[in-house]
């Protein structure tokens, strides 16, 4: 595969208007390099989401480190690595980044534990209860096979951590795999995640304190087997963009739309422009950003696996933006 290295977003206002947002558009953007935090090490945040905080970016992502190693007897090249925790990075610029430590510790020599590292922890997403004063993280609890399939869910007093696991569950007694979480302006939240063995995808309200899923549930995108959710929302609509499952191998992405964010969702195809964009200029997505100031300005924030050593894989931030009302996504 070859690797395509993360585009910096520079120059960015400290304030914002609600969390998991970005003030301004970028001034310059950087080619050619892989990102590092401020200690010059390689940031190690994949599946990543970002959050803001009283005038700080917190990027969360999970820990890749050890030995990838090949699942036998699954119905594509199907690797695995021991599951770090997820770690959290800050920023006041988006630009330089401290390591802000690990913000969920995983557990070591416990195979029963859903944090053990022989299992998988994936696509940490956190938001705030403004009521609780809680940080609230879910992320895709798994084991090597994907048949736990359930979603995780910590809470920590600190945006940066450390977070307290509070367990893992199966929404509604299905499946959880690939996921986001999304936060709508009444402070409602929902989880957004492949289900029914990824044959279908599911949108589930939470609790008030974000701590649990509610029977509140739509299923969506039936039979279409998409993963790696991505959602934002632009002039009272919604936007979710998704990847097919051919495991750590990049495909087309999809997006769709609706005026409500439990549906009905309308599917208007692969967003991405120009060349590379059948295999969505080879990453996966992970989340989209707003940028407030700038109506219909987003960026999209992807992975690009190295499927053969995943602590090796590099990232991919893109403008998203709209033309005549379709998403379009350009790799410069």
């Amino acid at each position: 595969m070859k690797y395509i290295t993360l585009i910096i977003l520079l120059s960015i206002s400290k304030s914002l208007t609600f969390a998991n947002t970005i003030k301004s558009l970028p001034d310059t953007l950087v080619h050619g390099k892989v990102l590092f935090d401020i200690d010059g090490k390689p940031i190690n945040a994949h599946g990543p989401g970002v959050m803001y905080h009283q005038g700080v970016y917190y990027l969360f992502g999970e820990i890749k480190n050890g030995k990838t190693w090949l699942v036998p007897g699954q119905n594509w090249e199907d690797y695995r690595v021991p599951a770090g925790g997820i770690s959290c990075y800050s920023s006041t610029d988006m630009k330089h980044w401290k390591y802000s430590g690990i913000a969920l510790k995983p557990v070591v020599n416990d195979p029963d534990n859903d944090l053990d590292t022989g299992r998988v922890i994936e696509r940490p997403k956190v938001i705030y209860n403004e009521h609780t004063k809680k940080f609230v993280m879910w992320m895709h609890i798994d084991k090597n096979d994907y048949n736990y399939s359930r979603g995780g869910v910590a809470i920590s007093d600190s945006p940066a951590g450390p977070y307290k696991y509070l367990g893992g569950v199966k929404p509604n007694g299905q499946m959880l795999r690939d996921m986001t979480l999304f936060k709508d302006e009444n402070n409602k939240a929902y989880l957004i995640y492949s289900s029914e063995n990824n044959n279908t995808m599911h949108v589930c309200l939470l609790s008030d304190n974000y701590l649990k899923p509610t029977t509140t549930y739509v299923r969506i995108f039936e039979n279409k087997r998409r993963e790696s959710p991505a959602i934002f929302k632009n002039k009272g609509k919604y936007y979710l963009i998704t990847s097919g499952c051919t495991g750590w191998s990049p495909n087309a992405a999809s997006y769709a739309v609706a005026d409500h964010v439990m549906g009905p969702w309308k599917e208007l195809g692969n967003p991405c422009k120009g060349p590379n964009a059948e295999v969505t200029f080879f990453s996966q997505g992970a989340f989209v950003l707003p940028v407030t100031s700038k109506p219909g300005k987003f960026i999209f924030m992807g992975d690009v696996w190295n499927k053969t050593d995943l602590e090796k894989s590099r990232y991919l931030w893109l403008p998203l933006n709209f033309n005549d009302d379709k998403i379009e996504i350009h790799n410069p």
